[in-house]
């Protein structure tokens, strides 16, 4: 019988820490939905302690979403222990992940902390967490360049002190399949209770190995796997949860375990993901890329119209891709655009329905045809405007090959209105101009993307555009039929974000 390894979801965690890929709790909570009925083991829904929206994240999916295991990120301190408690009160499978480094190099550089200070720190921290929850997991941070003896040590302590999970991270990406799969094998033979917890792997990707050394302790007998969605996280990301999952699902001989993950669901998970962070999947992206199950060799199309397999290990229906689409236009119904949002991963209340309604409307009666990428948009902007200091009131640009272009700009601020009138080198560099003179932000443009969201002259037009300020980098996404007006939103979107940053600074979160 095959075993099933435990999916934890760090999407909204790690995957958040992803420069520039903030989501607000709204979209938090729209993602943990849809994380729900992919069907993942645990969700980790963000580090309370370290901002008021982590905290009130954890604490909504919490409430809203009982039958999944909910788990909070928290240092070895009891102040770090105490929020996520707080965050998950009132519910029997609540989850506290503590962590704390075990190598040389953090402990000297980083903690100042000797290793008998770490091992009776790890300890108390887990006891500490017990108290509230007999769901405790600990992470031995840096474990891939810790010394592997130590490694035993505080696995086997924190096992006998209540942790009933302990994970074993590859924290920058460091090991090798080969090393990790040792080193796996090694904590199995040297820690005399590992079989009273859960062993997990926390992979990075720095090397591009994040998924292969997963993979290589599940062989090793590792019962957990964190990953994220599209394998977004902390510098070259995680291990990607689908490419995991579909390993497992596809070589069921090979490594004789399985996941409880409904794959169906997969690439409306991954789309979701995609369009909230503003992080755009690769094309060749294995499992969910554009190219992922496109043919374009005139000998793979033979092949693969003789015989399917010759050229693909899985089937594209395994994982969600559409094999058509639902068109909609100014008739529709709330009720055509309820069902089809549900198909695209998009469960929305009566509110969020009535506003992406709305939006629906206005754009349908820009454009003949309405395709799902248009709808995604239209969600994704309306959740990304929950926190608002600056909203678009008006614009108006000219200019053209022998006259400067102008743009005129009115803002609503903190409920009031004002307007500037900038020239530029271009429609859109008017635009900014005069949105920086009425916001007096002073944030630099590190990248301005724009794309067509879906063809034809009507194209609704997507922006995203990446701001710093302070060391603060942001993502600003919009989308509109008029690509100056999706350009500014992108902007304000962005402007809006850094604001919500700098209101978390001052409260000191």
């Amino acid at each position: 019988m095959s075993k099933v390894i435990k999916i934890f979801d760090t999407t909204l965690r790690d995957g958040e820490q992803s420069p520039g890929a903030a989501m607000s709790v709204e979209q938090k909570v729209q993602i943990a939905r849809q994380l729900v009925r992919l069907r993942v083991d645990i969700i980790e829904a963000g580090f309370p302690i370290s901002s008021e929206s982590d905290f009130e994240a954890v604490k909504r999916i919490s409430a809203e979403l009982p039958y999944v295991t909910v788990a909070g990120l928290a240092r070895a301190l009891s102040g770090d222990i105490d929020r996520v408690a707080e965050a998950i009160k009132g519910r029997d499978n609540g989850r506290i992940h503590v962590f704390l480094a075990t190598s040389d190099i953090h402990l000297k550089y980083k903690l100042k902390m000797e290793r008998d200070e770490v091992l009776k720190a790890a300890v108390s921290a887990v006891k500490y967490a017990r108290g509230y929850t007999s769901d405790v997991e600990f992470s031995a941070e840096d474990a891939t360049r810790s010394d592997w003896d130590f490694l035993c040590k505080i696995t086997e302590e924190t096992i006998k002190a209540g942790a009933t999970t302990v994970n074993i991270p590859d924290t920058v990406g460091y090991t090798v399949p080969e090393e990790y799969s040792e080193l796996i094998s090694y904590l199995f033979n040297k820690v005399p209770n590992i079989d009273k917890a859960v062993i997990s792997v926390h992979c990075h990707n720095d090397l591009g190995l994040a998924v292969a050394n997963s993979l290589s302790a599940v062989l090793k007998g590792a019962g957990q796997v964190e990953c994220t969605i599209n394998g977004i996280g902390e510098r070259a990301g995680n291990a990607a949860m689908e490419e995991i999952v579909m390993a497992l699902k596809t070589r069921p001989a090979f490594f004789n375990a399985d996941t409880n993950i409904v794959t169906g669901e997969i690439y409306k998970t991954s789309r979701l993901v995609s369009k909230i962070t503003g992080m755009t999947v690769q094309p060749n992206k294995a499992i969910v890329g554009d190219n992922a199950f496109a043919h374009e060799s005139g000998v793979h199309q033979d092949g693969y119209l003789k015989e399917r397999s010759t050229y693909e290990v899985l089937k594209p229906e395994d994982v969600g891709i559409p094999k058509s689409k639902l068109i909609l236009g100014k008739l529709s119904g709330r009720h055509a655009l309820k069902d089809r949002l549900l198909e695209l991963g998009y469960a929305l209340n009566d509110l969020e329905l009535d506003k992406a309604f709305e939006r629906f409307k206005m754009l349908s009666n820009q454009k003949r045809h309405i395709f799902d990428e248009d709808l995604e948009a239209l969600v994704v902007e309306g959740t990304s405007r929950l926190y608002e200091v600056f909203c678009l009131t008006h614009l108006y640009t000219s200019g053209g090959t022998d006259k400067k272009p102008i743009a005129l700009i009115k803002l609503t601020i903190n409920g009031n209105e004002y307007e500037k009138e900038c020239d530029g080198d271009g429609p859109v560099d008017a635009a900014y101009r005069a949105i920086g003179e009425l916001t007096k932000t002073k944030s630099t443009l590190n990248k301005f993307e724009i794309k067509s969201i879906t063809g034809g002259t009507d194209a609704l037009g997507e922006v995203v555009v990446t701001l710093e300020e302070d060391g603060r980098v942001v993502r600003g996404s919009a989308s509109d039929p008029n690509i100056i007006v999706a350009s500014a939103k992108a902007y304000i979107n962005a402007l809006n974000k850094l604001e919500e940053k700098k209101i978390n600074v001052k409260k000191g979160v």
